[in-house]
């Protein structure tokens, strides 16, 4: 394995911190929130706070193709699968796991290290966003998260190429900006969770392009 550079060294940390923020509010949740359906469709809390959870060990190639092989090469069933089981643990195991973990340094390939540190940006909110809990990533973590979104490996699957067309996304809340066409403007975090496909994000969101990517999400 090649020493991390410069770059994925800020993105581990940024991971990092990420999984120990939804494992301190992940321990401060009742019954009654964990059962609370999250952002990802037909996951609840629990099962989001399962998927953060980093595999022992890391993604390894031979995880990766064992995991696949039983899945039929099916990544979605695989992800939906392991978190419905792995959510079966006591919720007291799930953050210890969870903050143990938090230091794992995961980089699959295709998606690299930005791929799990988006992931943890992203699902973080899916959790806090329905519990109505400001748990936010910092934002400079959200701009390497947007940074990836907009990316050719995120397009392989994560966000579709045609979400994007024609749009021109700018963030409030620090410089960033991609694309050309009608604007839609909203914080980093909103921008990132519609990008990612979750409408909750859309109501936090202006412009003009806001109608079509309303009807791209919805679609």
């Amino acid at each position: 394995m090649s020493a991390a550079g410069p770059r994925d060294e800020q993105v581990y940390r940024f991971a990092t911190a990420n999984r120990l923020l939804a494992a301190e509010m992940f321990a401060h949740l009742d019954a009654e929130q964990w059962r609370t359906p999250s952002l990802c469709a037909g996951w609840t809390v629990r099962e989001v706070a399962a998927h953060l959870v980093p595999p022992e060990g890391g993604f390894t190639v031979g995880f990766l193709l064992s995991s696949l092989w039983k899945y039929r090469l099916d990544l979605d069933r695989m992800v939906d699968e392991t978190a419905r089981e792995a959510a079966q643990r006591p919720t007291e195991e799930l953050v210890e796991q969870l903050r143990s973990r938090a230091g794992s340094r995961l980089k699959p390939p295709v998606v690299g290290a930005l791929g799990p540190m988006t992931d943890t940006c992203i699902h973080l909110r899916d959790a806090a966003r329905p519990l109505g809990l400001d748990v936010d990533p910092e934002p400079a973590a959200w701009r390497l998260a947007l940074d990836f979104l907009v990316s050719k490996p995120a397009r392989r699957g994560l966000v579709p190429a045609d979400r994007l067309a024609g749009l021109r996304f700018l963030t409030t809340d620090q410089e960033w900006a991609h694309g050309q066409g009608a604007e839609v403007r909203g914080s980093s975090e909103a921008i990132a969770m519609a990008l990612s496909g979750r409408s909750a994000a859309l109501t936090d969101l202006t412009g003009a392009g806001l109608p079509t990517l309303s009807g791209r999400i919805s679609g």
